[in-house]
């Protein structure tokens, strides 16, 4: 059988076997949120001063950058699940928060002064930051894994790479309700470097749960 006509085949049996891929996708991200949140609230919880942080743009720009990765990955995620994908057709959609993030940070960088970058960069919770990201992304990470298992990615090391993109994106959106440090400059880096951490993971997971 020739790779194009086993890809057909595959795809044609996980269309007739088991839960729908779609039904599968929402059912995941559903729980996968489920899970995020229960651990941020058991770890964490929103910071104190969340009502008048709520009234600032900055505060509210975080969620804008994480809910746009979370939202903007899981398009590609659901694409390549199915083994005939074309990878290239979603990835252009993984430009949406960099770019969001790379126009809140030049704002940032016009309206501060700059004696105050670096103190913004680093803020006060980097090392915060980059635990509870991805600790509270690991498991939505395990079940977008899974769900992209019941699929047959002809991509997995790919998909598992965007799934943790996607995990990241739903555990930043939280860990933003946590976090003091709002500055675009203290996300672009620490929010970053956090949810490549899980990216990695799912490249790793991906390799071995995402295979056929």
């Amino acid at each position: 059988m020739e790779t194009h006509e086993l890809i057909k085949g595959l795809a044609a049996d996980s269309r007739r076997t088991g839960m729908p891929m779609n039904t599968a996708w929402w059912a995941a991200v559903l729980i996968a949120i489920a899970i995020a949140a229960a651990v941020f609230f058991a770890l964490l919880g929103p910071r104190p001063d969340i009502a008048g942080a709520a009234q600032t743009v900055r505060f509210l720009f975080k969620f804008v950058v994480t809910i746009a990765l979370a939202a903007s990955a899981f398009v590609p995620l659901r694409m390549l699940s199915r083994p005939e994908t074309d990878p290239r057709g979603g990835l252009l959609y993984l430009a949406i928060a960099p770019a969001l993030i790379l126009a809140g940070v030049a704002i940032e960088l016009v309206v501060a002064p700059a004696e105050t970058w670096l103190t913004r960069l680093v803020g006060t919770n980097s090392l915060v930051c980059l635990t509870f990201i991805p600790l509270i992304g690991v498991g939505p990470l395990a079940l977008l894994l899974l769900a992209l298992r019941h699929g047959a990615p002809s991509h997995p090391a790919l998909a598992g790479a965007i799934a943790g993109l996607t995990a990241g994106g739903i555990a930043a959106t939280f860990y933003a309700s946590h976090c003091t440090d709002d500055s675009p400059l203290f996300v672009a880096t620490w929010y970053t470097i956090a949810t490549a951490i899980l990216a990695l993971l799912g490249t790793l997971g991906g390799r071995y749960v995402a295979r056929w």
